[in-house]
């Protein structure tokens, strides 16, 4: 049987990240990244993304070795595992990554092929994948037009891409003035291109459970 001791240790980890956020930054900074979140919600974006039972849209990206990856050949190996994260200048996006390489051994008994899709240049996806070591393909979605297709993707309002532009210069990372960032969404894709799991969230802090994505694709055998 297995042990309950494991659950949830993602969301440990971020609820600690998000404990020193909120003590670190000002109250000013902490209302607009709050209201930052209830404009995604209030967006329609949620509403709108691919969810459980749509066709998931097949797409070639270059992964960091310049390398194209598509999903409809990944499937001809089987079930994937396909997340979404903001860029590595995320701490939130980089603490899942880590965990995500963790379980990678377990995705693979699963059967399933773990992708990471990033709006970042290749050449900052590049530095995210080395620096978390990470054994998994990272693809770079530049302009996020494979994100609109999938619907995950919003506008961060003027206040928050202001504080993003000045602390780490979103635009140079993406290499676009557009201001648009992915949801952290997750999803599992069958072989037959369906998605059987869909972790959809306006609060970027909150991720898919790893143990939850496991538990997915076991129902898949």
């Amino acid at each position: 049987m297995e042990s309950t001791k494991n659950k949830g240790e993602l969301k440990a980890l971020l609820a600690e990240k998000r404990k020193e956020g909120a003590a670190k930054f000002t109250k000013e900074k902490n209302k607009i990244y709050a209201d930052g979140i209830t404009s995604v919600a209030d967006s329609g974006v949620l509403k709108h993304a691919l969810n459980i039972g749509d066709k998931a849209p097949n797409f070639t990206l270059n992964n960091t070795l310049n390398k194209p990856v598509s999903l409809y050949t990944e499937l001809e190996k089987g079930p994937v595992v396909l997340t979404w994260y903001r860029g590595g200048w995320c701490p939130y996006c980089n603490i899942t990554l880590h965990y995500l390489q963790e379980k990678l051994p377990e995705f693979e008994q699963a059967g399933a092929t773990l992708l990471a899709v990033t709006p970042e240049l290749p050449d900052n996806s590049l530095s995210t994948s080395e620096k978390n070591n990470l054994k998994f393909d990272v693809l770079s979605d530049v302009g996020n037009t494979i994100g609109k297709k999938y619907g995950v993707v919003f506008t961060l309002t003027d206040e928050v891409a202001a504080i993003y532009e000045a602390g780490f210069g979103l635009s140079e990372k993406n290499g676009d003035n557009s201001n648009e960032l992915p949801l952290a969404a997750t999803y599992v894709v069958d072989t037959n291109g369906i998605i059987q799991y869909a972790f959809l969230n306006a609060d970027y802090r909150e991720r898919a459970e790893p143990l939850e994505i496991l538990a997915s694709l076991k129902k898949l055998k």
